[in-house]
């Protein structure tokens, strides 16, 4: 397989739409792409059209009958020979994904082993899908459930989490014997391009995984989930934007998958151990810079050791150092794009209008690229609109509260529920509150969540079904029922 190449600060990377196994120019033009760090281009890529979603979702359909009838097996050795050339290359990945996205080049690290991670567990998974005998209750015949491809998938993934959010989806489609079609957004399509590449190298057939880079992402979209021959949408977004596919997907009921936003609260009771809670809370609110669904978003810490708590947090947090991601030391790197980082300090400037106390940070600095502080709020009010908005950034908003049965309350208002943390060290209370929070994963004196073996997903307007785990394999599947006597 050939490819336009880049060659980007030393690292080569595909720049063509990957449909039916070849590379190809898209019929809209070139995308740019953007280092937020600089505001300067990188690179373009092809930015494909309605016109070639229909010819990726044609390669899918040609793809899906003799992927889903591989032995399981044979599809796990892809997966695995995938993880291996991923690790392999994680230190090019972490920078390119550097230069896109902007993290600091310690998560972007992270974020590739996290990613591979991704396909070696699915790689596992392949040969475990179960289905199930029984005899009816009447005796008459067997009960037989077998699980079998759901069919071709549409995967769309966001920005914060170029590569991970790409495995994470095409990981179980490929076990569960899938064909997809990726579309990753615009600002980071350089990572989702290598990722195909080496699923390609590790004996993936052409056309099983096809990659759209567009900057039209409504219309082309909206033609796949028009065409009958796609079964499955696996969207990771924002609420809004996940409201608009679910109406899409309505009309063809295509299963759909959705991880879609959240409003972190992270409670802090009077018996917890407050530098632990510290820790937590920094990896909770700082890991990918505040820019991730499961960052703590609102801070609630009882009133007797909120004082504490906020002092030593701003202490960490003042002490990061701010700059391009790929520069030596540099702990924080630049939002994603202007919009990104108008928002925060939107949310920051009307917060302290609403009387919060800026502890540290509270501004974006002088320079080229779309930077920002790292940010604490105290006493911030409880109706302030900072509590209500996935913020997406390095600001940390600290609430009182006086009772457990006002922290919970406070925790539950909001119509996101993906992810809440605590901390006490009282296990009892750890796992009534747990109970009692509105969200489908909680950390319990833990700043992080996530683990590909674990099943991701939220309740409330943050999403439908599960990613990672046993789960995430069954998403990309359907249960047939036989009914048989012999």
């Amino acid at each position: 397989m050939t490819s336009d190449v880049a060659t980007i600060a030393g690292i080569d990377a595909p720049t063509g739409l990957l449909i039916g196994g070849q590379w190809s120019e898209g019929r809209a033009g070139r995308l740019p792409v953007i280092n937020p760090a600089t505001e300067d281009a990188l690179t373009d890529v092809a930015d494909a059209s309605p016109e070639d979603a229909i010819e990726a979702v044609d390669a899918a359909a040609r793809a899906l009958p003799l992927w889903a009838a591989r032995p399981p097996r044979e599809r796990g050795e892809c997966l695995r020979r995938a993880y291996e050339l991923t690790v392999s290359r994680a230190e090019q990945l972490a920078r390119l994904m550097v230069l896109e996205n902007g993290k600091a080049l310690r998560d972007a690290r992270g974020e590739v082993l996290y990613a591979a991670e991704f396909f070696r567990w699915y790689a596992e998974e392949a040969v475990r899908i179960d289905g199930s005998l029984t005899v009816a209750p009447s005796g008459a015949n067997r009960i037989m459930a077998i699980r079998q491809p759901v069919g071709v998938s549409v995967l769309i993934t966001p920005w914060n989490f170029p590569a991970a959010m790409a495995t994470r989806k095409i990981g179980p489609a490929l076990a569960a014997g899938c064909t997809v079609v990726l579309k990753p957004a615009k600002e980071t399509p350089l990572t989702a391009l290598a990722v195909a590449a080496i699923l390609a190298e590790a004996g993936v057939p052409d056309g099983v995984v096809n990659v759209l880079p567009t900057t039209r992402p409504g219309p082309l979209t909206e033609v796949m989930l028009g065409d009958p021959r796609v079964r499955k949408l696996s969207f990771t977004g924002s609420t809004e934007v996940g409201r608009v596919l679910l109406k899409l997907a309505a009309d063809t009921v295509t299963n759909c998958s959705m991880e879609l936003g959240g409003n972190a609260p992270f409670l802090v009771f009077d018996d917890a151990d407050i530098d632990a809670a510290v820790d937590g809370a920094f990896v909770a609110k700082m890991r990918n810079g505040g820019e991730a669904c499961t960052a703590a978003n609102r801070f609630y810490v009882h009133e007797a050791v909120a004082a504490e708590f906020a002092g030593k947090l701003t202490a960490r947090l003042a002490a990061l150092r701010v700059g391009p991601g790929l520069d030596e030391g540099v702990d924080l790197g630049p939002l994603v794009n202007a919009d990104t980082r108008a928002k925060v300090a939107s949310l920051v400037d009307s917060a302290t209008r609403d009387g919060a106390a800026v502890l540290t940070g509270g501004q974006a600095p002088k320079r080229a690229g779309y930077f920002y502080q790292p940010t604490v709020l105290d006493s911030v009010p409880a109706s302030s609109a900072i509590l209500s908005e996935e913020i997406f950034g390095p600001v940390a908003p600290i609430v009182r509260f006086a009772t457990t049965d006002e922290a919970v309350a406070l925790a539950n208002n909001t119509e996101y529920g993906l992810v809440s943390y605590l901390y006490s060290r009282d296990l009892r209370r750890c796992l009534q509150v747990a109970e009692a929070l509105e969200a489908g994963m909680i950390g319990v004196n833990r700043g992080v969540v996530s683990d590909p073996a674990a099943p991701f997903g939220g309740v409330k307007q943050s999403g439908l079904g599960r990613e990672g785990a046993h789960d995430g394999l069954l998403e990309f599947t359907e249960t047939k029922y036989i009914a048989v006597d012999w």
